[in-house]
């Protein structure tokens, strides 16, 4: 299990995008933190220590700490701006979380086994048509990563939404839809090239 994520931050009162672009020139992160009922908060993170912390996985997933000026606000990331073509995190949107509330996240997807993966040794491509699964549960409940073994997988199979068991308490947003959102996670392409008689021997023995 990956280490808790802690930030320190001091409350900011000079707004605006001039002010913002100073605290980036000083290697500073505009921020903001809203929701539960309370008044938005606008913030300051030192840039250095944001920008290691957000190269954590869990860092866009799980509940974070802030420290602002001494209050403890828990919150989970809602949205992100990056400079456009160099390393610097330009502002961040925090949203408070109530542990008693259900919330909406999404959960990155590790997949197990595909060097064994049947169908990838039988000549075909695994694809990750999904590589994060977007699931509604109580912040205490918010799983770290969602594991998908893909080691029986077949040429021509694929792995559904409803395939992947989820931990308790958590439950796949899009299949509360309804029927029609039982998305692909991974599959396996057949091999381009493969001749009639190869397509036929498959189809001969699914019969």
């Amino acid at each position: 299990m990956s280490q808790a994520i802690t930030l320190d931050a001091t409350i900011r009162t000079d707004l605006g995008k001039g002010a913002s672009r100073r605290l980036r020139h000083a290697n500073q992160t505009p921020a903001i933190i809203y929701g539960c009922g309370a008044a938005p908060v606008s913030i300051t993170l030192a840039h250095n220590k944001l920008f290691k912390a957000q190269e954590q996985e869990n860092f866009y997933s799980q509940v974070l700490t802030i420290n602002v000026d001494g209050s403890e606000e828990k919150v989970i990331v809602k949205a992100m701006q990056r400079h456009s073509h160099r390393p610097v995190v330009n502002h961040v949107d925090f949203l408070r979380i109530d542990a008693t509330k259900e919330l909406h996240t999404s959960i990155p997807v590790h997949f197990l086994n595909e060097a064994a993966c049947a169908g990838v040794k039988a000549g075909g491509t695994l694809a990750h048509n999904l590589n994060e699964i977007e699931v509604a549960c109580l912040p205490s409940a918010i799983p770290e990563f969602i594991e998908v073994d893909v080691a029986d997988l077949a040429l021509g199979q694929t792995i559904h939404l409803s395939d992947v068991t989820l931990p308790a308490g958590v439950e796949s947003v899009e299949l509360r839809k309804g029927e029609g959102h039982d998305l692909t996670v991974a599959s396996i392409a057949t091999p381009k090239g493969a001749s009639v008689e190869e397509e036929a021997t498959e189809e001969a023995a699914a019969e």
